[in-house]
């Protein structure tokens, strides 16, 4: 489970395409607890830490090893995510798994991304900024005003819900310290909606069928 506070964004540093999917290198700054089996949120999808510091292929290049660990795309996450379109140099959002007894500073965020959304426009509103992004089929129902979402990893709160679009307010830390900052019209964002609205949708569905 994660929160949608990104702690770092990481650079991809190396690609190796299989026959059962894509396995990517990253170096990130700053994850200095790093294991084999962790849940660690890459752009906002969920993976496994594979290998890490010294043992990641070619890490012997890096300036500190243990910035680096290694994940495996499963055929699965390639074709519901754009992680498999990723080259080495390009950033993402990482954030490692909530602790137990940690600080909840977002909300829910599984790492199951719903679906690739849109970004439709870009524009500076004073010191913040205003992101527009466009509703994948069937996820309409999810997104309501001032509720929350998730876009690459980030949790962000729903400034206006439009019939085909939402608009998210990103503030200039959030601009600064993540992705947001090189996205532009067409780009493709990775989108969870807050799971809490599913399990609502499916009780009432249950007590309908009743």
């Amino acid at each position: 489970m994660f929160t949608g506070i990104v702690e770092t964004t990481g650079e991809i540093v190396g690609r190796e395409a299989t026959d059962d999917g894509v396995r990517l290198a990253v170096a990130a700054p700053g994850l200095d607890d790093l294991h084999h089996g962790q849940s660690i949120s890459v752009s906002g999808v969920c993976l496994t830490v594979e290998a890490f510091g010294a043992d990641v292929d070619g890490s012997d290049t890096a300036t500190d090893d243990r910035d680096r660990f290694e994940v495996f795309l499963a055929a699965e996450t390639v074709a519901k995510t754009y992680l498999g379109d990723l080259r080495a140099g390009d950033r993402v959002n990482v954030e490692r798994a909530m602790p137990a007894d940690g600080r909840f500073d977002g909300h829910l965020v599984q790492g199951h991304v719903d679906a690739v959304a849109t970004v439709e426009a870009v524009e500076s509103v004073g010191e913040d900024w205003r992101l527009t992004v466009s509703i994948p089929e069937g996820l309409g129902q999810y997104l309501v005003q001032k509720g929350s979402v998730t876009l690459d990893g980030i949790s962000l709160t729903v400034a206006e819900r439009r019939a085909d679009a939402v608009e998210v307010a990103i503030i200039p830390t959030t601009y600064e310290v993540t992705t947001l900052s090189e996205k532009e019209a067409g780009d493709p964002l990775h989108l969870e909606v807050d799971v809490i609205a599913k399990y609502v949708e499916n009780m009432v569905e249950g007590y309908a069928a009743d």
